[in-house]
């Protein structure tokens, strides 16, 4: 028995002092301690939001109501060539929430089992596009150009080569080569890449100061990279002289007519806003994000004008070629001809069809493999229930 007791007694040990020791390790590379980082790598999409800091978006006091109609989704969907029930479509792409809103009426409206209207669901890269309308905002007041470099707003981050000479354009159009490509390996091997470090740090200024290898010179080749619109992150929250979530919620959730209030994960309290990503509102409010661009910037709350019209046509037009061959410019993805698209990880959309004025949300708990494949036959379907108007 005192055997026996003794193992368990030297296990609780061991166990005690590795803890320690990758408690040590993580407070160095300032990542969660090892159990909130455990736990943040293994929860679903839609569930590791709330699993870090955030800053709280307000909406307006005074919210604009939707009108609701009624339209039947198609009884079956072109998937990859094969026609399959609507239904399927959204369990085989793990759906949360799916609206479509025409001509400003959300017309359908549906949600599993575990979510509802009230929902606040992730994300991931449609924040890429939130990023970009707060861009176009402090460059149409005069308060940058696209011409400005990274370094102008953080000289500390110089290093003498060609990382210097990064520009709000190039990391508006991915075009600036910093060193931190997107690859999510799948596991615990995946945890230590830097696009996993720079989702997860709990200090922004400590992974961007050790992440300034480049990967190509700026503006001579196009790839997906997140760090870019972090970038753009800092330089919002420098210029602004607030918090991003303070900053977007003034000058463009509450002039949408916000339902409800959005949060927006950050490094940690009181911190930056983790702009790559990691805005989290409901599907009705993403809605309106979507109808915003439709609208051509106009604000729904006043006569304010939240896009002007230079970039409203930055938005449109695409500067670039990604993933799929789809245009791509000013962090808006173009996959067909005039129709725009926010797009993150997991199976996430606002699909936006500027010909038939209609906006579909798609919310999702893909896993990162899956989502990947499925974005054009996702897309193809979206493309085709925007088109078929009642």
């Amino acid at each position: 028995m005192r055997s026996i007791f003794r193992l368990i007694r030297n296990a609780l040990i061991g166990l005690f002092a590795v803890y320690i020791l990758l408690f040590s390790a993580t407070r160095v590379i300032h990542y969660p301690e090892p159990i909130a980082a455990i736990r943040l790598g293994l929860a679903p999409a839609s569930k590791t939001p709330t699993m870090m800091p955030f800053h709280v978006v307000e909406p307006n006091t005074s919210p604009v109501a939707w009108t609701t109609g009624s339209e039947k989704m198609p009884s079956t969907v072109n998937w990859g060539g094969t026609q399959i029930p609507f239904t399927e479509f959204l369990s085989k792409t793990s759906t949360n929430a799916f609206l479509v809103v025409r001509d400003g009426v959300i017309n359908y409206e549906w949600y599993n089992k575990a979510t509802n209207a009230h929902s606040k669901l992730p994300s991931y890269s449609m924040a890429k596009t939130l990023t970009s309308i707060m861009i176009g905002q402090l460059i149409a007041d005069g308060k940058i150009k696209e011409s400005d470099t990274f370094v102008k707003y953080f000289p500390q981050y110089k290093t003498g080569g060609t990382f210097d000479k990064v520009t709000i354009q190039s990391l508006l159009d991915m075009q600036a080569g910093v060193g931190v490509t997107d690859n999510y390996p799948t596991g615990p091997a995946g945890w230590g890449v830097a696009i996993a470090q720079m989702y997860a740090t709990t200090d922004l200024n400590f992974f961007m100061e050790h992440n300034r290898k480049m990967s190509w010179a700026p503006d001579t080749k196009s790839e997906y990279r997140s760090v870019d619109t972090q970038m753009l992150g800092f330089i919002i929250k420098k210029v602004t002289g607030t918090t991003v979530a303070d900053y977007f919620s003034k000058h463009v959730w509450q002039p949408i007519g916000a339902e409800e209030s959005a949060f927006w994960n950050v490094d940690h309290v009181g911190g930056l806003e983790k702009t790559f990503c990691c805005f989290n509102a409901t599907a009705r409010d993403w809605a309106r994000v979507g109808q915003l661009i439709l609208d051509n910037g106009a604000s729904k709350v006043g006569n304010a004008n939240l896009i002007n019209a230079a970039w409203m046509t930055r938005l449109e037009q695409p500067a670039t070629t990604l993933d799929h061959s789809w245009g791509y410019g000013a962090q808006m993805w173009h996959p067909f001809g005039d129709k725009m698209m926010l797009l993150g990880l997991h199976g996430q959309y606002v699909y936006i069809d500027p010909v038939t004025h209609t906006t579909i949300v798609k919310l999702s708990d893909e896993s990162a493999a899956a989502s990947s494949g499925d974005e054009p036959p996702t897309a193809n379907v979206l493309r085709n229930i925007a088109a078929t108007k009642a």
